[in-house]
């Protein structure tokens, strides 16, 4: 008999889903991992950590606004990224056809697991199942791995802006990208 414990190494399991409501546990994941996100340079606007509450109160809106879908990651059931669909407001029938992606992160601590991806592929799907035919984008760029991802999945850059963002005092410029998921808007776009 030995003395040595032997453990097994377990592997995290990764999902993404859909969030329609907050339990306390979700809202306090979403505070977390917004707080790394943002000290880790990825704070999806924000550049300094905000005050928990205005975190919280962030987190509640989100989901209590008919006109975003809020998508989160989770490593072993605990959220540690997110991204979000924008949908047009119904007095824009003209660009009725295409949602905006924002918020998109993943915490650093949970990076490495295919969870960035998971999230872009499930805001596709979502953006589908409701007829959107077109996902528009921008990041700053600063963001490399979020450009070679969106890249690497059929974003089109169509543009940059100059004087896209100012972090830390210095100015920097953003991309703007499109990728149609609809074969009809595809077909008519060629």
């Amino acid at each position: 008999m030995s003395d040595k414990m032997s453990f097994k190494t377990l592997t995290p399991v990764p999902r993404v889903e859909r969030l329609e409501s907050l339990t306390l546990g979700d809202l306090n994941d979403l505070c977390d991992s917004a707080t790394a996100a943002i000290e880790g340079g990825g704070g999806f606007g924000w550049i300094k950590v905000p005050e928990r509450d205005v975190l919280e109160r962030y987190w509640q809106g989100v989901v209590a606004m008919p006109s975003r879908i809020l998508l989160v990651a989770r490593l072993d059931g605990v959220i540690c990224g997110t991204c979000q669909l924008m949908k047009p407001p119904p007095n824009n029938e003209a660009q009725s056809l295409s949602v905006q992606l924002t918020t998109n992160f993943v915490a650093p601590w949970a990076r490495g697991h295919g969870l960035a991806r998971m999230l872009l592929k499930e805001a596709e799907a979502q953006a589908r199942a409701q007829d959107y035919m077109v996902i528009n984008l921008d990041v700053r760029v600063t963001m490399t791995a979020a450009i070679a991802l969106y890249e690497k999945e059929g974003f089109k850059r169509i543009g940059e802006h100059p004087c896209y963002a100012r972090v830390n005092g210095k100015i920097l410029k953003g991309f703007y990208y499109y990728k149609i998921i609809s074969p009809e808007a595809a077909e008519q776009a060629t």
